[in-house]
Protein backbone atom coordinates (compact mmCIF):
# COMPACT_ATOMS: atom_id res chain seq x y z
CA UNK A 1 0.00 0.00 0.00
CA UNK A 2 1.38 3.25 -1.01
CA UNK A 3 -0.03 6.67 -1.06
CA UNK A 4 -0.74 9.25 -3.14
CA UNK A 5 -1.15 6.60 -5.93
CA UNK A 6 2.94 6.17 -6.29
CA UNK A 7 3.45 2.99 -7.81
CA UNK A 8 5.08 0.51 -5.24
CA UNK A 9 8.70 -0.32 -5.09
CA UNK A 10 10.60 -2.90 -3.32
CA UNK A 11 14.18 -2.08 -2.20
CA UNK A 12 16.90 -4.86 -2.58
CA UNK A 13 19.43 -3.81 -0.97
CA UNK A 14 20.51 -2.72 2.57
CA UNK A 15 21.05 0.90 1.95
CA UNK A 16 17.43 1.01 0.00
CA UNK A 17 16.22 -0.82 2.77
CA UNK A 18 17.66 1.70 5.30
CA UNK A 19 16.23 4.47 2.56
CA UNK A 20 12.88 3.20 2.48
CA UNK A 21 13.19 3.38 6.37
CA UNK A 22 13.71 6.72 6.89
CA UNK A 23 11.11 7.90 4.65
CA UNK A 24 8.54 6.30 6.37
CA UNK A 25 10.17 7.31 10.11
CA UNK A 26 10.24 10.76 8.74
CA UNK A 27 6.55 10.60 7.48
CA UNK A 28 5.44 9.34 10.66
CA UNK A 29 7.49 11.88 12.51
CA UNK A 30 5.88 14.38 10.72
CA UNK A 31 2.22 13.17 11.46
CA UNK A 32 3.00 13.38 15.20
CA UNK A 33 5.02 16.51 15.70
CA UNK A 34 4.46 18.90 13.35
CA UNK A 35 1.12 18.03 11.64
CA UNK A 36 -0.07 16.68 15.01
CA UNK A 37 -3.38 18.92 14.66
CA UNK A 38 -4.17 17.46 11.24
CA UNK A 39 -3.27 13.75 12.52
CA UNK A 40 -5.77 14.32 15.62
CA UNK A 41 -8.21 15.68 13.64
CA UNK A 42 -8.18 12.31 10.97
CA UNK A 43 -8.25 9.89 13.68
CA UNK A 44 -12.34 9.98 14.61
CA UNK A 45 -13.20 7.43 17.06
CA UNK A 46 -16.64 7.20 15.33
CA UNK A 47 -14.79 5.92 12.37
CA UNK A 48 -13.86 2.25 11.46
CA UNK A 49 -10.17 0.82 12.83
CA UNK A 50 -7.60 3.05 11.13
CA UNK A 51 -3.87 3.27 10.92
CA UNK A 52 -1.15 5.35 10.72
CA UNK A 53 0.80 4.71 7.18
CA UNK A 54 4.54 6.45 6.79
CA UNK A 55 5.80 6.05 3.29
CA UNK A 56 9.37 6.33 1.85
CA UNK A 57 8.45 9.82 0.35
CA UNK A 58 8.39 11.19 3.77
CA UNK A 59 4.83 11.44 3.84
CA UNK A 60 2.34 10.26 6.31
CA UNK A 61 -1.63 8.95 5.51
CA UNK A 62 -4.40 7.92 8.02
CA UNK A 63 -6.59 4.82 6.58
CA UNK A 64 -8.35 2.12 6.79
CA UNK A 65 -5.95 -1.58 7.04
CA UNK A 66 -5.74 -3.14 3.64
CA UNK A 67 -8.09 -5.50 2.47
CA UNK A 68 -6.10 -8.48 0.97
CA UNK A 69 -4.94 -10.89 3.54
CA UNK A 70 -2.21 -11.18 3.81
CA UNK A 71 -1.49 -7.83 3.21
CA UNK A 72 1.26 -6.80 0.52
CA UNK A 73 3.52 -5.44 3.65
CA UNK A 74 3.57 -6.18 7.53
CA UNK A 75 -0.01 -3.78 8.28
CA UNK A 76 0.36 -1.16 11.07
CA UNK A 77 -1.55 -1.38 14.70
CA UNK A 78 -5.42 -1.03 14.33
CA UNK A 79 -7.82 1.17 16.05
CA UNK A 80 -5.39 3.62 17.09
CA UNK A 81 -8.42 6.48 16.74
CA UNK A 82 -10.53 4.01 19.13
CA UNK A 83 -8.27 5.70 21.77
CA UNK A 84 -8.05 8.77 20.84
CA UNK A 85 -10.65 11.03 23.25
CA UNK A 86 -9.61 8.02 26.19
CA UNK A 87 -6.05 9.21 27.09
CA UNK A 88 -4.22 12.65 27.34
CA UNK A 89 -3.09 13.87 24.20
CA UNK A 90 0.62 13.19 25.18
CA UNK A 91 0.47 9.72 26.34
CA UNK A 92 -2.10 8.40 23.07
CA UNK A 93 0.55 10.27 20.72
CA UNK A 94 3.21 8.72 22.88
CA UNK A 95 1.55 5.08 22.21
CA UNK A 96 1.03 5.89 18.62
CA UNK A 97 4.63 6.19 18.57
CA UNK A 98 5.15 3.14 19.96
CA UNK A 99 3.32 0.92 17.64
CA UNK A 100 5.07 3.31 14.73
CA UNK A 101 8.55 2.28 15.62
CA UNK A 102 7.79 -1.46 16.13
CA UNK A 103 5.84 -1.54 12.07
CA UNK A 104 9.20 0.27 10.89
CA UNK A 105 11.05 -2.58 12.23
CA UNK A 106 8.72 -4.97 10.78
CA UNK A 107 8.55 -3.88 7.09
CA UNK A 108 12.50 -2.94 7.23
CA UNK A 109 13.01 -7.05 8.55
CA UNK A 110 9.79 -7.90 5.42
CA UNK A 111 12.27 -6.75 2.86
CA UNK A 112 15.16 -8.04 4.66
CA UNK A 113 14.01 -11.68 4.47
CA UNK A 114 12.29 -11.16 1.31
CA UNK A 115 15.57 -10.47 -0.95
CA UNK A 116 16.87 -12.54 1.86
CA UNK A 117 19.62 -10.39 3.33
CA UNK A 118 21.77 -12.60 5.62
CA UNK A 119 23.54 -12.44 8.76
CA UNK A 120 25.58 -9.84 8.57
CA UNK A 121 23.50 -7.81 6.15
CA UNK A 122 20.33 -8.24 8.84
CA UNK A 123 22.86 -6.90 11.95
CA UNK A 124 23.97 -3.85 9.34
CA UNK A 125 20.54 -2.76 8.69
CA UNK A 126 19.80 -2.85 12.57
CA UNK A 127 23.04 -1.00 13.84
CA UNK A 128 21.95 1.61 10.67
CA UNK A 129 18.41 1.66 12.34
CA UNK A 130 19.82 2.08 15.85
CA UNK A 131 21.67 5.43 15.06
CA UNK A 132 18.40 7.21 14.39
CA UNK A 133 16.22 8.21 17.82
CA UNK A 134 12.94 6.42 17.79
CA UNK A 135 9.76 7.87 16.92
CA UNK A 136 8.80 7.55 20.33
CA UNK A 137 11.92 9.11 21.81
CA UNK A 138 11.24 11.98 19.60
CA UNK A 139 7.61 12.63 20.51
CA UNK A 140 8.13 12.32 24.30
CA UNK A 141 11.39 14.46 24.37
CA UNK A 142 13.60 11.89 25.35
CA UNK A 143 15.86 12.18 22.39
CA UNK A 144 16.70 15.96 23.24
CA UNK A 145 16.98 15.60 26.61
CA UNK A 146 19.55 12.58 25.63
CA UNK A 147 21.32 14.93 23.46
CA UNK A 148 21.47 18.09 26.31
CA UNK A 149 22.87 15.04 28.78
CA UNK A 150 25.35 14.07 26.75
CA UNK A 151 26.41 17.56 25.88
CA UNK A 152 26.67 18.46 29.49
CA UNK A 153 28.79 14.86 30.57
CA UNK A 154 30.98 15.95 27.72
CA UNK A 155 31.72 19.29 28.83
CA UNK A 156 32.39 18.30 32.31
CA UNK A 157 34.41 14.99 31.90
CA UNK A 158 37.84 16.72 31.62
CA UNK A 159 36.73 17.61 35.18
CA UNK A 160 35.49 14.36 37.26
CA UNK A 161 37.92 11.26 38.21
CA UNK A 162 37.43 7.97 36.44
CA UNK A 163 35.58 6.85 39.00
CA UNK A 164 33.48 9.41 39.47
CA UNK A 165 32.67 9.04 35.63
CA UNK A 166 31.95 5.63 35.65
CA UNK A 167 29.42 6.30 39.09
CA UNK A 168 27.40 8.21 36.79
CA UNK A 169 27.71 5.99 33.79
CA UNK A 170 26.03 3.45 36.21
CA UNK A 171 23.21 5.88 37.55
CA UNK A 172 22.18 7.27 34.34
CA UNK A 173 20.05 4.27 33.39
CA UNK A 174 18.08 4.10 36.49
CA UNK A 175 17.32 7.91 36.50
CA UNK A 176 16.66 8.64 32.64
CA UNK A 177 15.64 5.70 31.22
CA UNK A 178 12.96 5.32 28.59
CA UNK A 179 10.28 4.00 30.42
CA UNK A 180 8.82 4.72 34.14
CA UNK A 181 8.46 2.46 36.79
CA UNK A 182 5.88 0.12 37.22
CA UNK A 183 3.54 2.12 39.47
CA UNK A 184 3.21 -0.07 42.41
CA UNK A 185 -0.19 -2.37 43.08
CA UNK A 186 -0.71 -0.53 46.93
CA UNK A 187 -0.49 2.72 44.50
CA UNK A 188 -3.14 1.59 42.14
CA UNK A 189 -5.33 0.25 44.74
CA UNK A 190 -5.34 3.61 46.24
CA UNK A 191 -6.07 5.08 42.99
CA UNK A 192 -9.21 2.92 42.40
CA UNK A 193 -10.64 4.17 45.89
CA UNK A 194 -9.91 7.87 45.06
CA UNK A 195 -12.40 7.22 42.16
CA UNK A 196 -9.32 6.80 39.12
CA UNK A 197 -9.79 4.23 36.47
CA UNK A 198 -10.24 0.83 38.04
CA UNK A 199 -8.88 -2.20 36.44
CA UNK A 200 -10.41 -5.93 37.20
CA UNK A 201 -7.37 -8.16 36.45
CA UNK A 202 -7.46 -10.76 39.32
CA UNK A 203 -4.76 -12.98 40.89
CA UNK A 204 -3.98 -13.64 37.13
CA UNK A 205 -2.17 -9.65 37.15
CA UNK A 206 0.04 -11.32 40.10
CA UNK A 207 1.23 -14.39 38.32
CA UNK A 208 1.58 -12.60 34.71
CA UNK A 209 4.54 -9.83 35.92
CA UNK A 210 5.82 -11.67 38.60
CA UNK A 211 4.86 -9.71 41.46
CA UNK A 212 4.69 -11.81 45.13
CA UNK A 213 1.90 -11.79 46.45
CA UNK A 214 1.74 -12.12 50.48
CA UNK A 215 -0.91 -13.60 52.36
CA UNK A 216 -2.83 -10.25 52.95
CA UNK A 217 -2.83 -9.74 48.95
CA UNK A 218 -4.28 -13.04 48.54
CA UNK A 219 -7.26 -12.40 50.94
CA UNK A 220 -7.44 -9.22 48.95
CA UNK A 221 -7.47 -11.06 45.62
CA UNK A 222 -10.07 -13.39 47.35
CA UNK A 223 -12.02 -10.69 48.25
CA UNK A 224 -11.92 -8.85 45.25
CA UNK A 225 -13.09 -12.50 43.03
CA UNK A 226 -15.97 -13.20 45.56
CA UNK A 227 -17.04 -9.17 45.03
CA UNK A 228 -16.90 -9.47 41.35
CA UNK A 229 -18.12 -12.68 40.86
CA UNK A 230 -21.24 -11.84 39.59
CA UNK A 231 -19.95 -8.94 37.44
CA UNK A 232 -21.22 -9.40 33.62
CA UNK A 233 -19.06 -7.44 31.05
CA UNK A 234 -20.80 -4.79 29.71
CA UNK A 235 -20.25 -6.02 25.52
CA UNK A 236 -20.40 -9.71 25.77
CA UNK A 237 -22.48 -10.41 28.75
CA UNK A 238 -19.80 -12.89 30.36
CA UNK A 239 -19.00 -13.41 34.09
CA UNK A 240 -16.28 -11.76 35.63
CA UNK A 241 -12.79 -14.29 35.98
CA UNK A 242 -9.87 -13.27 37.52
CA UNK A 243 -7.64 -14.52 34.92
CA UNK A 244 -8.64 -12.34 32.37
CA UNK A 245 -7.87 -8.18 32.43
CA UNK A 246 -11.01 -6.24 33.21
CA UNK A 247 -11.73 -2.22 32.93
CA UNK A 248 -14.58 -0.19 33.96
CA UNK A 249 -16.00 3.16 32.46
CA UNK A 250 -15.57 5.81 34.85
CA UNK A 251 -18.73 7.25 33.57
CA UNK A 252 -21.33 4.53 33.62
CA UNK A 253 -19.29 2.64 35.86
CA UNK A 254 -19.48 -0.63 33.98
CA UNK A 255 -17.33 -3.23 33.57
CA UNK A 256 -15.66 -4.38 30.33
CA UNK A 257 -13.19 -7.52 29.61
CA UNK A 258 -10.03 -5.87 28.12
CA UNK A 259 -10.70 -7.71 24.96
CA UNK A 260 -14.16 -6.56 23.97
CA UNK A 261 -13.58 -3.27 24.23
CA UNK A 262 -10.13 -3.50 22.65
CA UNK A 263 -7.87 -1.50 25.90
CA UNK A 264 -4.82 -3.79 26.88
CA UNK A 265 -3.15 -3.44 30.24
CA UNK A 266 -0.20 -1.63 28.57
CA UNK A 267 -2.53 0.36 26.60
CA UNK A 268 -4.87 1.35 30.38
CA UNK A 269 -1.69 2.18 32.33
CA UNK A 270 -1.71 5.65 30.27
CA UNK A 271 -5.38 6.48 30.46
CA UNK A 272 -6.40 9.02 33.13
CA UNK A 273 -10.40 8.43 32.58
CA UNK A 274 -12.02 5.39 31.35
CA UNK A 275 -15.49 6.06 28.71
CA UNK A 276 -16.86 3.06 27.28
CA UNK A 277 -17.80 3.09 23.57
CA UNK A 278 -21.12 3.54 24.34
CA UNK A 279 -20.53 6.35 26.95
CA UNK A 280 -17.96 8.00 23.84
CA UNK A 281 -20.71 8.42 21.77
CA UNK A 282 -23.28 9.68 24.11
CA UNK A 283 -20.55 12.58 24.44
CA UNK A 284 -19.56 12.86 21.25
CA UNK A 285 -23.24 13.30 19.64
CA UNK A 286 -25.46 16.38 21.22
Amino acid sequence: MEGGGATPYNPRTVEEVFRDFKGRRAGMIKALTTDVEEFYHQCDPEKENLCLYGFPSEQWEVNLPAEEVPPELPEPALGINFARDGMQEKDWLSLVAVHSDAWLLSVAFYFGARFGFDKADRKRLFNMINDLPTIFEIVSGIAKKAQKEKTAVSNHSSTKSKSNSKMSLQREPESHGKYPKQQPMAAALKDENEGGMRMGMGVGVGVGMGLELDDEDEEDEDEDEDEHGETLCGACGENYASDEFWICCDICEKWFHGKCVKITPARAEHIKQYKCPSCSNKRARP
